[in-house]
């Protein structure tokens, strides 16, 4: 059986551009791509914080080092700049692979720079 898994985020990311003309999609800094494990053309889930939308689209490179999180095409309704969004993507995971897995979390500050890295979110306490 297969079981569907967060494979990676990128949480808190700042949107720098929401770009309606643009080809769909959604271009992330390669290096902040790199460093949670998100590939070109790679389906991604966006939540964003500022207004609950919840969209689906593909990851596109910008410029390394440039810290851009462009909302492009249709999906830059559902973004503006400034707004904090959470980016993730999914793997498709057998049982026996579960075992060792470890989902790779990157946590940005306001400037999409990284603060801190993670395998694991902590338990929720009541």
């Amino acid at each position: 059986m297969q079981l569907t898994v967060l494979k990676c985020k990128l949480h808190r990311a700042c949107v720098t551009h929401a770009e309606l003309d643009y080809e769909g999609s959604c271009a992330i800094d390669r290096d902040l791509m790199d460093k949670a494990g998100i590939l070109p053309y790679e389906q991604i889930q966006i939540y964003n914080i500022a207004n609950g939308e919840r969209f689906t689209t593909y990851a596109i490179e910008a410029e390394a080092g440039s810290r851009i999180i462009s909302i492009n095409g249709a999906a830059a309704h559902k973004a503006a700049p400034g707004d904090r969004v959470i980016i993730c993507a999914y793997a498709g995971l057998d049982e026996a692979e579960l075992a060792s897995f470890k989902p790779s979390l990157v946590y940005l500050n306001e400037h999409n720079c990284i603060t801190r890295t993670g395998e694991q979110i902590p338990i929720q306490a009541a």
